[in-house]
């Protein structure tokens, strides 16, 4: 019956997953990670995504009609929205790798980076329930930052905090339970 509340209600696992209930967790290369910006990025992200996917279209003309075959997945960039605080620590640790990746005056990479291995890091979003137990947790695998945005400065932003955002590159994502 459609407009069954009780049958609506039974439905719904544990009165729904909250949007605010979640942690990042990613831990910066260990040659250019100043102090604690891994572990405060944990505190500091504000705000991230459960990831998606695409799986892309192999159109192919048969007879006047198109059949549409399943083509390669496709995974966007992940951006997440960072606090920032005075130490500025989880910023200075990305400035760095991003800089290790491509130097602002010599356009070149560290030689510490060598190979893709090297300069990437695998990622964890994880969703929790309303109790504190891990409901979900996805692996981004292969991660690294290709986008830092800017942090708006203004002389009549009172009682508010920096935020900026960081974007991410990754091969791909995983069911951290399940592997897929």
């Amino acid at each position: 019956m459609a407009f069954n509340i009780a049958e609506f209600r039974s439905q719904l696992q544990g009165d729904g997953a909250r949007p605010n209930l979640f942690e990042v967790a990613l831990t910066l290369p260990a040659v250019i990670a100043p102090g604690n910006a891994t572990t405060k990025l944990t505190f500091m992200a504000k705000t991230a995504q459960l990831p998606g996917s695409t799986v892309g279209l192999v159109p192919l003309q048969y007879f006047g009609r198109e059949v549409k075959l399943a083509g390669n997945r496709t995974f966007a960039d992940w951006t997440i929205t960072v606090i920032n605080d005075e130490d500025f620590s989880v910023r200075k640790g990305f400035e760095k790798w991003m800089n290790a990746l491509n130097q602002h005056r010599f356009n070149r990479r560290n030689s510490f980076f060598a190979s893709a291995t090297s300069y990437t890091t695998d990622a964890f979003v994880r969703q929790y329930g309303k109790t504190g137990n891990k409901i979900k947790e996805y692996r981004f695998v292969g991660m690294f930052p290709n986008d830092l945005a800017p942090i708006d400065l203004d002389w009549s932003a009172n009682d508010t905090i920096e935020e900026y955002t960081i974007t991410l590159a990754y091969q791909w994502w995983e069911d951290a339970a399940i592997g897929i």
